[in-house]
């Protein structure tokens, strides 16, 4: 592979253990060290952080739990820090560090990206925005509005001389890629280049979900107590190889980095960064060693003329409860007291004269609520119920609150466990995205130098890419549970959730393209109500990915939903039956395992 730049992320989200940071600079040999922090639902509570508190808005684990124990092995070890840990306000992100180093006595060198800030000049561009999936208008009053950037800004401040490059909201994968740029002196038009070290970053962004983290075949992963972080081994190419230290749990392999790979992805051929549109439809995955993996085969084409921008605003209040219901009937009894709240509380704030609820939401955990018409939980004998309402009046909701209890002594019996006592009405913020201008964007590096201005590279709009070809005819025969041919993982993006399908063998790909059709799934997720479904062939892995739209109540904070970014949605379609020959299922058929779950 040539030279090698070694990098390790150490946090896939706010939240991660600070073990991740510990375990890379103190095992695992790295250059740069990036940690990810930013998720569409992490930047609506930071923003309603900084609304309380101007101080507020960036993640603080990063300087109380990873760089005030870690600053001085950082230091003797010379890596190189990159995080988007800045939030919505990676000023005080960056002044809380310089105020650390000085207290330790460390020479560390701190740069800022901004730039990514629109909020001051939103009423100018506001004429012509509209939300970029649905069309609705951009709302009056906004929390924040963050432009995503990419990753020149990261690599020209590394250029300078940086230590460490604390960015507010850029894509998650340019975190590693700004390294790779400064390192392999790439530029604006090494589009393949570009999009294999965006791979990079997107396979390690999160963390430990390249390391065997919430696989598909979770009893092959060992160590789930240790899990081990990431270290991607990238090369002047674009391609690379990905491990962990040594003596840690997980497991990489070709299926776990596959999984990861299709991790909120829409359409593989045209996944669109700020840097690069990125191919990734016939990308290599192949074992090269125990735990060790290599990803080739990225190709990639010029960027787009925009932006994506993330608005949040305020729309109201919210209110969950949960409690338990055992006993026969345990399914019934529990959406009879989900009704018997609802009603009442709504005639208490009628009569209160505030304005009702404007949406709600009950879930029977237990009772296998997200396979709607497919469950096969409805007599089971214990249950969660989850109570969940949106009112624009929190004197509304706190009445909702007050009323949940009496229903301990005034409804079925057996119910009990109310979590955490009167739930409290928090405040809704939405997600608005929006395509903004590249030219009415200036990122802006910022250091002890003072501030240097990287603009976005002008360069032609990217040629169209044809469609991988997706059709196969239908087959009739026996049907096994959609698992037995394939492994998955969906994720979130805004109000969509995305279900890439990766087949266990390529033989088995035309059966899975001709029962996992947009209509099926479609079908499968009514209770869902998808507004539409798309479907895209990813012929390298070998398999496909999925788009549901309209299905997470409005994603993030704003959903009621109890899986807001749809992390259980993959299992669910892993139940689909799917039509295979016969001959499979026969004694030494690759199904054979699978005859007994058969149906005709």
């Amino acid at each position: 592979m040539g030279r090698i730049v070694r990098i390790g992320c150490g946090a896939g989200f706010w939240g991660d253990t600070p073990e991740g940071p510990a375990q890379l600079v103190r095992s695992g040999g790295i250059d740069y060290l990036v940690m990810d922090y930013l998720a569409e639902i992490t930047m609506s509570i930071l923003a309603r952080m900084k609304a309380r508190d101007p101080a507020a808005g960036y993640a603080t684990d990063f300087v109380s739990l990873v760089m005030r124990p870690l600053a001085a092995e950082i230091a003797a070890g010379k890596i190189r820090v990159v995080t988007n840990a800045g939030g919505v306000n990676p000023g005080a992100c960056r002044d809380a560090l310089v105020t650390l180093f000085a207290e330790l006595g460390l020479p560390l060198k701190v740069a800022l990206v901004e730039g990514d800030d629109l909020s001051p000049r939103i009423e100018e561009m506001r004429p012509g925005v509209t939300e970029m999936f649905t069309g609705a208008a951009l709302p009056g009053k906004l929390a924040s509005v963050n432009a995503y950037l990419g990753a020149f800004p990261v690599a020209q401040a590394l250029a300078r001389g940086a230590d460490v490059v604390i960015t507010g909201r850029c894509v998650d994968s340019a975190l590693v890629l700004g390294p790779l740029i400064h390192e392999f002196g790439w530029g604006p038009q090494d589009f393949d280049q570009l999009s294999g070290g965006s791979l990079a970053g997107h396979v390690i962004e999160c963390g430990t979900q390249c390391t065997g983290g919430i696989v598909t075949d979770w009893r092959a992963v060992p160590g789930w107590d240790n899990m081990g972080f990431p270290i991607a081994l990238c090369a002047a190419d674009g391609s690379f190889e990905i491990v962990k230290p040594d003596g840690t749990g997980g497991l990489i392999s070709p299926a776990t980095i596959a999984e990861q790979v299709v991790y909120e992805v829409g359409d593989p051929g045209a996944y669109v960064l700020p840097d690069v549109t990125c191919d990734w439809r016939d990308v290599s995955i192949v074992a090269t060693g125990d735990n060790r993996v290599r990803v080739s085969g990225a190709r990639g084409r010029a960027p787009t003329g925009t932006l994506k921008v993330s608005a949040t605003y305020g729309d109201g209040w919210r209110s969950s409860i949960t409690m338990m219901i055992a006993g026969r009937e345990a399914v019934a009894r529990a959406e009879a007291v989900a009704a018997a709240i609802l009603s009442r509380t709504s005639r208490l704030i009628a009569e209160a004269g505030l304005p009702g609820f404007s949406e709600t939401s009950v879930e029977v955990l237990g009772a296998e609520s997200v396979y709607g018409a497919q469950s096969q939980a409805r007599s089971t004998r214990e249950v969660v119920l989850k109570i969940a309402v949106r009112s624009p009046s929190k004197d509304a909701l706190e009445i909702f609150g007050r009323e949940i209890f009496p229903a301990a002594t005034a409804m079925a019996q057996s119910l009990t466990g109310f979590a955490g006592g009167r739930p409290k009405p928090q405040p809704v913020v939405r997600l608005f995205s929006f395509l903004a201008d590249k030219a009415q964007v200036v990122p802006v590096v910022q250091d002890a130098g003072g501030q240097c201005a990287v603009p976005f590279a002008v360069l032609p709009a990217p040629a169209p890419c044809p469609a991988a070809p997706i059709d196969a005819p239908p087959l009739s025969g026996p049907t096994v549970p959609l698992i037995a041919l394939a492994h998955g993982r969906s994720g979130d993006k805004g109000d969509m959730a995305n279900i890439g399908i990766i087949a266990r063998d390529p033989a088995f790909v035309p059966a899975i393209l001709s029962g996992v059709t947009p209509e099926r799934v479609g079908a499968w997720f009514a209770h869902y109500a998808p507004t539409r479904v798309e479907r895209f062939g990813w012929p390298g892995l070998p398999g496909l990915n999925l788009l549901l739209h309209g299905v997470l109540g409005g994603g993030g904070v704003a959903s009621l939903r109890h899986d807001p970014q749809g992390k259980a949605l993959a299992q669910v379609l892993l139940d689909l039956p799917v039509a295979v020959p016969a001959d499979w299922l026969a004694p030494g058929g690759p199904l054979e395992t699978w005859a007994k779950e058969a149906r005709t």
